[in-house]
């Protein structure tokens, strides 16, 4: 679980009604609710972000409401991975249950600048900052179950997977 991106940054307690507000949830489909995303928090972020950009967040990132369609959102929008110092629990679970990759890490949020590129090496459970001398910063380690739904893609596909004998 390698990802690599431009960095935008968010502070604490992004709530899912700044992921996806609540006037666009009559949708399930991925890409409406992606040219929502973070809309209410950054009204031009869908136009300037790229596939294979990395949210990093403060603290509770994820939290309020337990609609799925927030970590839909992000993953349709083309967002890599989502670092934040910390998840509210429920996005914690459905961010993975829908195929999103999601890191901890205390150490990060202070050290960069929305621009920056990262490369995040689930791996190796480290962040590196392109063109800072900080070296890589510890990641907390995502279980392997929850590695496996990332990269079935998410829950359901996880599981069609597993009835099929793969």
């Amino acid at each position: 679980m390698k990802y690599k991106g431009k960095i935008w940054k968010f502070g604490d307690h992004i709530n899912t009604d700044l992921i996806i507000p609540a006037r666009y949830i009559n949708s399930s489909d991925p890409a409406f609710l992606a040219a929502h995303c973070m809309e209410d928090a950054d009204p031009d972020f869908v136009k300037k972000m790229h596939p294979g950009d990395i949210i990093v967040a403060g603290e509770n990132f994820g939290c309020g409401s337990s609609r799925e369609h927030a970590p839909i959102a992000l993953k349709a929008a083309g967002i890599a991975a989502v670092v934040a110092s910390g998840f509210a629990r429920i996005f914690y679970r459905s961010a993975f249950n829908m195929g999103l990759p999601i890191f901890e890490s205390k150490a990060i949020y202070g050290l960069i600048s929305e621009g920056d590129e990262i490369e995040v090496d689930g791996d190796a459970g480290t962040i590196t900052i392109s063109g800072k001398e900080t070296g890589p910063i510890k990641i907390e380690p995502v279980p392997p179950f929850m590695q496996e739904l990332v990269a079935a893609g998410g829950l359901l596909p996880y599981l069609v997977k597993k009835r099929a004998g793969g």
